[in-house]
C-alpha cells in the first residue's frame, strides 16, 4: 500500500470492550502484627459517684493494757516465826495500774505473758537469809545467805511464764534457825520489781 490509498477506521465503543480480568475470592485473614508503641496516658476520668454504707462490722474485745511493772521496797527488817511469813513493803517506786497489791505484798496478773521479776535484800549479821519468790502457792525460786560475820547484799532473778489472774509474792521461811532481812527503817534496803517482757498472743 502507497501513501496515495486511504485506510478508513471504524471506533468502537468503550462499553462494547469486555474486560480482561475479574475479581477473585476474598482471601483468608493473614497473621496478627506486632503490638504497635504503647501510646500517651489518656486524661483521668470524672470522679464516679460515693458508694453506699457498708455494714457494721462485729464488735472488738474490750479494751486491755499490755504493760505491766511495778517496783516497790521495803525499810523495815524482818524476823522469821513459827510460821512462813508474807514479805509487805511499804514503799513505791512504780507500780503501773496498781498490779501490785501493796496491802498483801502480792502482784495479780492481769496480762498474760513472759515476766522478768528481781528481789533484792540485805543479810543481817550472823543471821541466816532463807526467802522463797512464789509463784501462787508453790515456790520458785529461793534467795538464800549463809550465817556470816558480814552483812552483805543478796540478790535473786527470773523469769516466769505467767498465765492471767497467777500470782507472784514473796515469803519469808519459817524459824528453824535464826533467819531474817536487814533494814533501819530510814534507808530501802530490800526490793522487789517485775514486769512485762511479751504479752501472750492468746
Amino acid at each position: 500500500m502507497n501513501h496515495n490509498d486511504i485506510v478508513t477506521l471504524t471506533s468502537v465503543p468503550s462499553s462494547d470492550i469486555a474486560p480482561s480480568l475479574k475479581k477473585g475470592d476474598r482471601g483468608e485473614p493473614g497473621m496478627p502484627g506486632k503490638w504497635g508503641k504503647e501510646g500517651p496516658r489518656g486524661e483521668r476520668g470524672a470522679q464516679g459517684q460515693k458508694g453506699s454504707k457498708g455494714q457494721m462490722g462485729t464488735a472488738g474485745d474490750p479494751c486491755k493494757h499490755q504493760y505491766a511493772a511495778f517496783s516497790v521496797g521495803r525499810k523495815k527488817a524482818l524476823h522469821s516465826s513459827e510460821g512462813f511469813q508474807v514479805l509487805i513493803f511499804d514503799t513505791v517506786f512504780v507500780n503501773l495500774y496498781s498490779h501490785f497489791d501493796m496491802f498483801n505484798g502480792k502482784f495479780y496478773c492481769y496480762v498474760g505473758g513472759l515476766y522478768y521479776f528481781s528481789l533484792n535484800v540485805h543479810t543481817w549479821n550472823f543471821k541466816e537469809t532463807y526467802m522463797h519468790i512464789m509463784h501462787n502457792e508453790e515456790e520458785a525460786v529461793i534467795l538464800y545467805a549463809q550465817p556470816s560475820d558480814r552483812s552483805i547484799m543478796q540478790s535473786q532473778t527470773l523469769m516466769l511464764e505467767l498465765q492471767e489472774n497467777d500470782e507472784i509474792w514473796v515469803r519469808l521461811y519459817k524459824r528453824e534457825r535464826e533467819n531474817a532481812i536487814y533494814s533501819d527503817d530510814v534507808d530501802v534496803y530490800i526490793t522487789f520489781s517485775g514486769y512485762l517482757v511479751k504479752p501472750s498472743l492468746d
